[in-house]
């Protein structure tokens, strides 16, 4: 029996992996990378590497076995069919008769454009007839802590999201829920909606990166159509670009703010404070 993780050298699958070997061996884990190379560090410490593409389902033939627990993360090519891409995976997995199929999904207040092909994906998952968990992942700091230099370039935390709030968390928070899920038990056809402790709003984020760099920095809210253009002006494809500024619009209507407290109760501990997801970001 293998716990196996997908994408487990992007952003989240690295704290997935890492928080894992703290809690089992190293042999019962599986990495699923594109790019074997990326992984080294992993298979150096004993974690089984295995290479697939979920662009390529003949990659996935033998890579679950009977009784495997398995954490698929969403696929990031919103361009490439996502609901294809994770029924392949999917496909796989109950072939091989895989005991737990967890999958990294979006709140379920969310209407945005960005959820469809979570909506579709979790639809394939529950009619499958795998025990299935659902990692309804809210939005990550990380989306707006990683993104600093224009920000402090400029002095302006530019948003379409008006006064909307949202309830977001570390990678890390997100990775220990998902850790809890493939360790524990109990935890087959639940579906979780996850999100930080503390919901928080632009202007908000604003004044306290101002507190931490000394420096005035403002929130200037725009418009839907004005944030597309701002993104696509950045080098945003113009798909991605309108995907993200409907997640603002999502936003202002509340519907990334998470109160069900599932993240805090799985990961054993409060969820990351925005403020300190801000201080390790400026720290660098």
């Amino acid at each position: 029996m293998s716990i196996v993780v997908t994408g487990a050298t992007g952003h989240l699958g690295r704290h997935v992996v890492e928080q894992l070997l703290e809690k089992v061996p190293a042999d019962q884990i599986t990495a699923v990378v594109r790019d074997r190379d990326k992984a080294a560090g992993f298979a150096a410490r004993g974690v089984r590497v295995a290479v697939a593409d979920y662009n390529a389902p003949e990659t996935l033939d033998g890579l679950f076995s009977a009784g495997d627990k398995v954490l698929l993360i969403s696929g990031n090519e919103f361009d490439k069919g996502r609901v294809g891409q994770h029924t392949a995976v999917l496909n796989a997995a109950k072939a091989a008769g895989v005991a737990l199929f967890a999958y990294t999904s979006a709140p379920g207040t969310l209407k945005a454009a960005l959820a469809d092909d979570h909506r579709g994906t979790e639809e394939a998952i529950m009619a499958s007839g795998v025990p299935y968990v659902l990692l309804r992942n809210g939005w990550y700091h990380e989306n707006y802590t990683e993104q600093l230099a224009p920000v402090l370039e400029h002095g302006a935390v530019v948003h379409a999201a008006g006064e909307g709030r949202l309830s977001s968390a570390s990678r890390a928070d997100y990775a220990a829920a998902a850790v809890a899920v493939l360790t524990g038990e109990g935890h087959e056809n639940k579906i979780y909606e996850l999100g930080g402790d503390e919901a928080w709003g632009f202007a908000e984020y604003a004044a306290e990166l101002s507190r931490q760099t000394g420096r005035e920095i403002t929130y200037n809210p725009v418009s839907v159509e004005a944030y597309t253009g701002i993104l696509t002006g950045a080098g945003l494809p113009g798909p991605l670009a309108a995907i993200l500024a409907g997640v603002d619009a999502s936003i202002e209507k509340g519907e990334l703010v998470v109160d069900s407290g599932d993240l805090s109760r799985l990961a054993g501990r409060p969820t990351t404070p925005l403020a300190e997801a801000i201080r390790s970001a400026l720290k660098g």
